[in-house]
């Protein structure tokens, strides 16, 4: 079958492995043709290694060895045009590339190994993401729902940085926390306050009670697993968030972590005002804290972005942090995936492609539809700061 250049499916063979292999199969041609028609005086033999070595990063072991079968067989041909292959000279360049091409195969061999167990372990760090933090669903009562987590780690999915979301009572409560550290040892204190999150959750009417509780969790699990040399150093930041059905008054506490942002139509982006308690873990006496229950209203339209401190604390090479508050002022009109995806280009694009540490963050869009049935209710409590996307700030 004849594939036609700018055809989809001729793009589609140039691009696949099998058409790439061309790319060592011709430089050995040419390398052979061309050092057959030099003079006696230039060997150009020695640089048919080129093509097993070029070979692995094309495809795998077998196809390695292929190639580097073909570039010995022509560089006997090559001798065999220049005074035959009993020369010494020959006879060295020839054993000289098979055993290079050995072991070429050998590291596309090793390479292989090893790509298939990190594509394992993704395997089975997506699988535990999944256990650990249930995707949120699309639509969660009146809101529609987008989550993202970017794991500091090359090789981990998850790390401290957690999140949940669950129905109780005629309202959504919504938790986002961060957890001290990253990557594969803070997964087990996500996964204590995670448990307990959904728990207790129907079982308290009150946030102020649900924090208390969650914080107790994380007192009994430093005291009975924290080791001795980090005493004092296991701790989590959490936001919790009460967003009822059928009122615009939104709750939330914070335990030492970043505010939310309220995006509104036509570029707004509102902060509501935020009195923070400690994170958790770090009294000694849990009961003692007071947790401050701050208002704020959501309303129909609008968009609220959960984060962690891994978003704002990103730098970029000069050393300044990711300006999340300007950034998104230019997607307050986009659905909470869109918001998402402009959010983790523009956060990769800042931190240079890396993130020193975890970072995740969560869009709750309130759906218009519910507008007629939450007409009459209040409007709102407590001070915000609104700062639209020149970062002029007002009440």
């Amino acid at each position: 079958m004849r594939l036609r250049l700018g055809t989809a499916e001729g793009r589609r063979f140039w691009q696949s492995s099998h058409a790439l292999l061309l790319l060592p199969i011709m430089l050995i041609v040419v390398i052979t043709a061309v050092d057959m028609q030099a003079p006696a005086s230039i060997h150009l033999g020695p640089a048919l290694v080129i093509a097993p070595a070029l070979t692995p990063s094309l495809a795998g072991p077998r196809a390695t060895a292929a190639i580097g079968a073909l570039a010995t067989l022509a560089q006997i041909v090559i001798a065999f045009t220049h005074g035959g292959i009993g020369t010494s000279n020959h006879i060295v360049q020839i054993i000289t590339l098979a055993v290079l091409s050995v072991l070429v195969v050998l590291y596309s061999a090793l390479r292989e190994r090893r790509q298939a167990q990190l594509a394992q372990v993704r395997t089975v760090a997506e699988a535990a993401q999944h256990v650990l933090m249930w995707p949120l669903p699309e639509q969660i009562g009146p809101l529609r729902t987008a989550s993202l987590y970017l794991a500091a780690e090359d090789e981990a999915q998850i790390g401290g940085d957690l999140y949940a979301a669950t129905r109780c009572e005629g309202a959504v409560r919504v938790l986002i926390g961060d957890v001290r550290g990253k990557g594969l040892p803070a997964i087990g204190e996500a996964a204590l306050l995670l448990s307990a999150f959904r728990e207790c959750s129907h079982r308290h009417h009150g946030l102020d009670d649900l924090v208390t509780t969650l914080e107790q969790s994380i007192a009994r699990y430093t005291a009975d697993m924290e080791p001795e040399e980090e005493a004092g150093e296991r701790f989590a930041t959490a936001l919790l968030v009460e967003i009822p059905d059928r009122d615009q008054i939104t709750r939330m506490t914070s335990c030492g972590h970043p505010p939310p942002l309220l995006l509104s139509p036509g570029h707004v982006v509102t902060m509501p005002s935020l009195h923070p308690s400690p994170p958790l873990g770090v009294q000694a006496v849990p009961a003692t804290v007071e947790h401050t229950l701050d208002v704020f209203s959501f309303e129909p339209g609008d968009t609220l972005l959960l984060y962690t401190d891994g978003v704002v604390e990103a730098r970029d090479t000069l050393g300044r942090f990711y300006p999340l508050a300007e950034r998104v002022a230019r997607w307050t009109d986009d659905s909470p995936e869109a918001l998402l995806h402009h959010l983790r280009r523009d956060l990769l694009a800042h931190a240079g492609g890396r993130l020193d540490d975890d970072a995740a963050m969560i869009a709750l869009h309130r759906t218009p539809a519910d507008r007629h049935r939450l007409h009459g209710h209040g409007h709102g409590h407590g001070r915000a700061v609104r700062q639209d996307a020149t970062g002029a700030e007002g009440p």
